[in-house]
């Protein structure tokens, strides 16, 4: 295996064995077997939540027949339907009017829950978006000024969820208070690194990650304070931090993970023939320095070598192109790497099928890639990665998979 064109090849096996392994009924299944959900003596409600909502509520149908409600909220482009389900599609990533109707239904059905009930959730990232419902002091419009702020401001995924949980009548534990007296049986299949079940889908079924005032700080080192919507400061200016009591009635299991995605790689890496293995399940922070990180791996090698990555950087924006943090690192690392001497490809990818609000789920760069793009430098400079890739033809296209880990990365090497 040493030409470019075997190095895609195997680039696309291996980002499809990451997304396989993340099969959302698989995760089900596993979580059911595990922690089975107790026999309601009143009504029993399902509801799923996130880009694997679909998937994950069908698989539990299997295991719960005849439910008294189910449904599935999930992002636009998701066309999967669960036959004797109630499916609701909603704005990903920023919030929009049909997120705020899912919301409500969501809130409608856990507000008439009995303690004879049982309702079961279904967790996956995308949720924060999907259900976005706004405290009654602040409005949509704002909530999604918010989250588009928040998006372009450099921060982690935990940080974001911290600020959003602040601003929501269902994140960080308030859909378990919704639901009260009736227990929740929650499954979470995560696309968050380090796999803090608070910051998947900004917890709905657990604990805050933070308060009010961790919030209005963490708003105000980043300097955005004052570009945040007005209502929003005030809503958090005179918040009160109530007893943390948000999970106490609630089992949450964790069915997947980006790292179970990470090991399949690997395996299909290794049964390929190459020299894999696992370099970061963390591979965080600034996309620029991820992507010098992942470019100092191209070391000297004797054999045909897969370095695995894993893990969602953050994109701050100084520009007014089109992208993702995928595409922005792959492009990076094109821009980075190309003097290396050797035959190399560099995939990242977001197991979701979608990086940012575009129709690639990442990019897949080579050596030859940044002389294939006129300006690239200015392209880069304005945060449009997706334009970039695009002429050098090196987009990741997939559609949306029904599934969401984070991201994945592989560094193919053939000396």
């Amino acid at each position: 295996m040493t030409t470019r064109h075997d190095l895609r090849t195997t680039a696309r096996l291996l980002f499809d064995a990451a997304v396989k392994a993340a099969d959302p009924a698989i995760a089900v299944r596993r979580g059911f077997a595990e922690n089975p959900p107790a026999a309601a003596q009143g009504r029993t409600i399902l509801i799923a939540i996130g880009k694997a909502a679909p998937a994950m509520l069908r698989e539990a149908l299997d295991h719960v027949p005849n439910p008294d409600i189910a449904l599935a909220v999930t992002h636009h482009e998701n066309t999967s339907d669960v036959p004797g389900a109630e499916i609701m599609r909603a704005g990903h990533p920023v919030p929009d009017a049909s997120g705020a109707a899912a919301a409500e239904r969501v809130i409608q059905i856990l507000d008439t829950a009995g303690p004879q009930d049982r309702v079961i959730a279904l967790i996956s990232g995308g949720g924060s978006a999907l259900l976005p419902a706004p405290p009654d002091d602040v409005t949509l419009e704002d909530k999604a000024k918010l989250n588009a702020l928040l998006l372009s401001a450099g921060l982690d995924i935990v940080q974001m969820n911290m600020i959003r949980q602040q601003v929501s009548r269902l994140k960080g534990g308030g859909f378990v208070q919704r639901a009260a007296p009736a227990p929740v049986t929650a499954y979470l299949l995560s696309d968050v690194i380090g796999d803090d079940l608070r910051a998947i889908a900004s917890g709905p079924t657990v604990s805050p990650i933070g308060t009010a005032a961790t919030a209005m700080k963490t708003l105000k080192d980043t300097g955005i304070w004052d570009s945040v919507p007005t209502s929003i400061r005030i809503h958090l200016e005179s918040a009160k931090d109530a007893e943390d009591t948000h999970d106490h009635n609630a089992s949450n299991t964790l069915v997947g993970s980006n790292k179970l995605s990470l090991i399949a790689m690997q395996n299909e890496a290794q049964s390929l023939g190459l020299d894999a293995r696992i370099v970061s399940d963390a591979l965080e922070g600034d996309v620029s320095d991820a992507a010098t990180f992942v470019v100092s791996q191209l070391h000297e090698v004797t054999q045909p070598t897969a370095l695995i990555f894993g893990g969602e950087t953050t994109v701050k924006l100084n520009g007014t192109g089109l992208g993702g943090r995928n595409q922005e690192l792959a492009l990076r690392v094109a821009m980075q790497a190309p003097a290396f001497d050797g035959t190399w490809v560099f995939f990242s990818g977001g197991t979701d099928g979608r990086d940012g609000p575009t129709d690639a789920a990442g990019g897949v760069v080579d050596a030859g890639t940044a002389a294939r793009i006129p300006d690239a430098d200015a392209l880069l400079a304005n945060n449009d990665s997706h334009a970039a890739l695009k002429a050098a033809g090196d987009l990741l296209i997939t559609q949306a998979t029904g599934t969401n880990v984070a991201d994945v990365q592989v560094l193919l090497i053939a000396p």
